[in-house]
């Protein structure tokens, strides 16, 4: 039995791409390119009546950004999967668009098996991750670590982000309170700061720099 073509739109403003896309789905009979714009805004003024399987839109759009943009793709009747892709691959950016409601995220440039292949992957499975994108969110989920403290001194630091204090760190790590505070003075050398208040703000900025650098 023959089975319709899935019906693709995406959104892309880089107009040099869309020549690019449209070659990729010619020759194409489980994909259809129904629609291709370069803005959320264009999308919303002059989206068919026909409703969308999958819609692919550039996280960087002039305007609605594409993942402000997902409110938008959901008001079909049936929601269509929605793939992000970036030219960054930013956990802070990806966070954002699951947040959002994202079904994947690839980045670019985007090869033609690779573009194909996340789209049977959100037909068959409903999400599609590759590995540099997945990487980065199993590596935001993993135990803080940073090179220039020592094992014990990880530790602490982990549990003193989660809200820890000094008392409550030493039971949890079975030393004694006064070996947790020479811990902490030295991670506060190590960071050259003078509280807990600015240790917290300086590892903060460290796991992000880390995150980006993944």
């Amino acid at each position: 039995m023959k089975t319709d073509p899935l019906k693709i739109v995406i959104i892309d403003n880089d107009e040099n791409l869309h020549p690019l896309y449209r070659f990729y789905f010619s020759d194409q009979l489980l994909y259809e390119l129904t629609e291709i714009h370069t803005s959320v805004n264009k999308f919303m003024s002059l989206s068919g009546k026909i409703e969308s399987d999958i819609i692919v839109s550039e996280v960087n759009l002039t305007g609605i950004s594409g993942i402000d943009g997902i409110q938008y793709f959901n008001k079909q009747n049936t929601p269509p999967k929605i793939l992000m892709t970036s030219e960054k691959c930013d956990f802070n950016i990806i966070r954002e668009a699951f947040k959002k409601g994202a079904d994947g995220f690839l980045t670019k440039p985007l090869t033609k098996n690779r573009f194909f292949n996340a789209l049977e992957e959100l037909h068959q499975h409903g999400v599609a991750l590759e590995h540099d994108v997945a990487r980065k969110i199993i590596h935001s989920f993993q135990t803080k670590t940073f090179e220039r403290f020592s094992k014990k001194e990880n530790q602490i630091i982990e549990l003193l982000t989660q809200g820890y204090t000094y008392k409550m760190i030493a039971d949890r790590l079975c030393v004694t309170p006064s070996a947790v505070n020479f811990h902490i003075q030295n991670i506060y050398v190590k960071l050259n700061v003078n509280s807990k208040a600015e240790a917290l703000k300086k590892l903060q900025e460290m796991e992000i720099h880390q995150l980006n650098a993944a």
